[in-house]
């Protein structure tokens, strides 16, 4: 299987392999997050989740900028339009602010597929809780971090508040948020948000690098491991061990398990179906 071409210019989808590559799109903007923007990276985030020859995903953004945040300007024009049904467009509930089934956040976190983010530039906002939703950060040297939400009257809106304590811990987490402080790339690889820091020349090779070791490992077992992670920061010890023994009963039943033990034995790299 292969996924589908972007239906925006502002999100591009390049498929190598096992693996793909989502670039935000907006460079005159700092890839600043539209609506639409927003629909595609959801509807590519659960394709790619879905097809089985993809093995792990990179997001990066073109140009100097990462992601600058939410497009302000892009939505409150269509607020203003869905309140006025006159302006062409049907109004929306209340209540649809709050269902965030198909937004990004939440297809991102529960995406089973490893996802690898190649921080280019500027994070903020929106833009850096698209970050912590990856699963590894691989940042630029010349990057940065900008928790500025409180310097706009806005808060973490996209998981960010969930997410940063349980990477850098409740004081540090409590520091960028209250002070409003942006971060280069050795400071957020100092305090554990980000893996690694590599020159901007080197980013896409490196991310490459670590999507290769992720896709020539068994997928099923990748996924799972993925899956259990995030079940077990909500359940106890007893209860994530009982889970993972269900589904290893599962992975001994594969072929590629049986393909693991033969690689092991006959001191070769494995060939992995995902079957």
């Amino acid at each position: 299987m292969a996924i589908t071409p972007s239906t925006t210019p502002q999100l591009l989808v390049e498929q190598t392999g096992h693996i793909v590559t989502f670039t935000l799109n907006r460079p005159e903007r700092l890839n600043a997050i539209s609506r639409d923007m927003l629909q595609e990276l959801s509807a590519k985030m659960v394709e790619a989740d879905k097809d089985p020859d993809v093995r792990c995903i990179i997001l990066t953004g073109a140009g100097r900028g990462f992601c600058s945040g939410l497009d302000l300007i892009d939505t409150s024009e269509r607020m203003q339009k869905e309140q006025d049904p006159q302006q062409g467009e049907t109004a929306r509930p209340a209540r649809a602010l709050f269902d965030l089934r198909d937004a990004p956040i939440n297809v991102m976190w529960h995406t089973d597929t490893p996802i690898i983010c190649a921080i280019n530039g500027a994070a903020a906002g929106y833009g850096m809780d698209l970050t912590l939703l990856c699963d590894m950060r691989i940042m630029a040297e010349d990057a940065k971090l900008a928790a500025v939400t409180a310097k706009r009257n806005v808060v973490p809106e996209s998981g960010g508040t969930w997410l940063l304590p349980r990477l850098v811990g409740w004081a540090k987490a409590a520091e960028l948020y209250y002070r409003g402080r942006t971060v280069g790339a050795q400071e957020s690889l100092d305090i554990g948000i980000v893996n690694a820091v590599v020159p901007s020349t080197a980013l896409m090779e490196t991310a490459w690098a670590w999507a290769e070791d992720v896709a020539a490992n068994a997928p099923v077992a990748v996924q799972t491991t993925k899956r259990m992670m995030r079940m077990g920061m909500e359940e106890s010890y007893d209860t994530a061990v009982d889970h993972l023994m269900v589904h290893l009963a599962g992975l001994f039943k594969t072929r590629d398990f049986e393909e693991g033990l033969r690689a092991f034995a006959e001191k070769r790299p494995p060939k992995f179906t995902g079957h």
